[in-house]
């Protein structure tokens, strides 16, 4: 396993197994109730809805992820770690200026409006996902890496019972990926799609309030970048040290193991 080289990758290194820690992290009784809740709300949607929710995310996710190639940058040819991040960070700082904006505006739109906002901010997200991949020098043109993307995407927008199972995957992601479906279509996009929206649904329902819509809008879209930025840039920081991420036990179980 590399070590850190340079005082600006000890400092990268420390972030990661702090963030570790936190993906690591056992459910708490707050989490365990949450989701208890949200599996029984989700059970009282009709079996036509979740498929109608399920196959709209699915083809907005698989039309930007799966689509053309034109949308990705190539990769990026940086002489360190540090560079890497500092391209990374000029790209989540242009990001979360247009999530905040489009946020307020949907926001202050009215009903009607801020539902357009659901599309809009899932295309910036993903599209900040192909620049993350190619300033840390991977090729987005290759299935694996989108699937990675995909998997990105899950880690940080669900619930810590499937936080923990999906970061075990990308923590042994070498392994993982023989695994991979030979087709986007045959990825859990319902489990996806739940999570997704459970995740987002208390602070974008806001959003849709009178008055109070463009603010709500603008935090949310900001917060909501920062946090896919941040799990973008801990994923990419762990293929690259190769941080061990626990014993092969499952997610629940897995001690935590660093350095």
């Amino acid at each position: 396993m590399p070590l850190p080289q340079t005082p600006a990758e000890e400092t990268i290194y420390a972030e990661l197994q702090a963030w570790q820690r936190q993906m690591q992290r056992l459910p708490s009784r707050l989490d365990k109730f949450t989701r208890r809740v949200q599996i029984r709300l989700n059970g009282l949607l009709p079996e036509r809805v979740h498929q109608a929710i399920t196959g709209t995310i699915k083809q907005l996710v698989r039309g930007v992820l799966f689509g053309s190639t034109h949308l990705t940058r190539r990769p990026l040819a940086a002489p360190s770690l540090a560079a890497r991040e500092a391209a990374v960070r000029d790209h989540l700082r242009d990001y979360r200026l247009m999530a905040t904006a489009e946020g307020a505006v949907t926001g202050a739109g009215g009903f009607l409006l801020g539902l357009a906002d659901f599309p809009l901010l899932l295309g910036l997200k993903l599209k900040l996902l192909f620049d993350v991949a190619a300033c840390y020098g991977y090729d987005v043109r290759e299935y694996p890496e989108r699937l990675y993307l995909l998997h990105i995407f899950q880690l940080a927008f669900s619930s810590q019972h499937t936080r923990n199972e999906t970061y075990y995957r990308l923590a042994h992601w070498d392994a993982y990926r023989q695994t991979l479906p030979a087709e986007a279509a045959d990825f859990d996009w319902r489990t996806f799609q739940q999570e997704y929206r459970d995740y987002i649904d208390l602070a974008k329902m806001a959003q849709l309030v009178p008055v109070i819509g463009a603010a709500v809008g603008a935090v949310a879209n900001y917060r909501l970048l920062q946090q896919l930025g941040a799990t973008a840039m801990n994923c990419y920081r762990l293929r690259y040290f190769a941080a061990p991420a626990g014993a092969e036990l499952p997610p629940a179980l897995a001690p935590l193991r660093l350095g």
